[in-house]
């Protein structure tokens, strides 16, 4: 896929081989309603690093954010909606035919030879380990050009990175659950989903279970169980990594104040913010701060020197 540029949307290649194909993509669409049908030319997984969508096919709607993994089938259709403003920025990833077969027989066998539809889903989750391995990759590919790069490396990091999200995907997807009226799961369904674009549109603001029940007309009771049985985790836990995951773009983005910053993201203190910061990426939010103070006056000097 090469550099593309338009009103609302830009593509930029970051890495090309036989294998896969990586591109960043920064969408600036305001809040709106869905547009018109699209149609993806490959099989694509996309992860977010900003922002959030809402992907429609037919009656059913799913919200991407950067909790979720989102997949799109080659010759398929559906349209996009944008619940809030300021658009969403993420990462397209494209599998050679091939590659993505090998993948999907390792974790279903008996997976047809010529698949039509290789993700049965249209979202999955993205584990704390993808997410952060997923921005590693990008900011190293950003950090440099095609001749810096070690092609074997690029290209194994990314299948392992995708193999890893279809693990999750079919993982979540396999679990038993119990039977259920059709139109009951549905609507329980629905009601989870707009209950994530609730959530993904209210980061760095505070949030209460009452908030988001009354937002999806239903009990705080029931929100919670239809939540974690539609999501595979709890409301909470959501909540948590979409604002840690927010946290980690501020920082990218030349955030110093720690303080401010948890409160700004709905932490009740600095120590607060820190302590599950650690828990869920295993690094503090100042040792990430002064890794990427760091990158950034190595590639400014290298920038300089050239």
């Amino acid at each position: 896929m090469a550099n593309t540029t338009g009103k609302t949307l830009t593509i930029e290649e970051l890495h090309q081989s036989s294998n896969v194909s990586i591109c960043d993509y920064k969408c600036r669409a305001p809040r709106s309603g869905p547009a018109s049908e699209e149609h993806p030319d490959g099989h694509n997984i996309v992860l977010l690093r900003r922002g959030v969508f809402r992907k429609h096919l037919g009656r059913e709607a799913v919200t991407a954010n950067t909790n979720q993994a989102v997949f799109f089938t080659k010759g398929s259709s559906y349209k996009v909606s944008h619940p809030v403003d300021h658009g969403n920025r993420g990462t397209i990833f494209s599998l050679a035919p091939e590659v993505l077969l090998d993948i999907v027989r390792e974790l279903n066998p008996a997976y047809s030879d010529r698949p039509q539809n290789p993700f049965p889903f249209a979202i999955g989750p993205c584990e704390t380990t993808v997410f952060w391995r997923h921005r590693q990759l990008v900011r190293r590919l950003a950090a440099s050009n095609s001749r810096e790069r070690d092609p074997i490396w690029v290209d194994e990091a990314a299948m392992r990175l995708m193999a890893d999200v279809l693990a999750a995907l079919f993982s979540r997807h396999a679990k038993p659950r119990r039977c259920r009226r059709s139109s009951t799961a549905a609507d329980h369904r629905d009601r989870t989903e707009a209950a994530k674009s609730y959530l993904a549109s209210r980061v760095g603001k505070s949030v209460t279970l009452d908030q988001v029940a009354r937002a999806v007309h239903t009990s705080p009771y029931h929100l919670s169980r239809m939540f974690r049985h539609h999501s595979g985790v709890t409301l909470h836990r959501y909540w948590t990594q979409l604002r840690l995951r927010a946290s980690v773009e501020q920082l990218a983005d030349g955030a110093s104040d720690l303080t401010r910053l948890a409160l700004e993201m709905g932490f009740s203190s600095h120590a607060h913010f820190s302590d599950t910061f650690r828990r869920e990426f295993g690094r503090t939010p100042s040792s990430v701060r002064s890794d990427l103070s760091r990158r950034t006056a190595s590639q400014m000097s290298n920038m300089l020197e050239a």
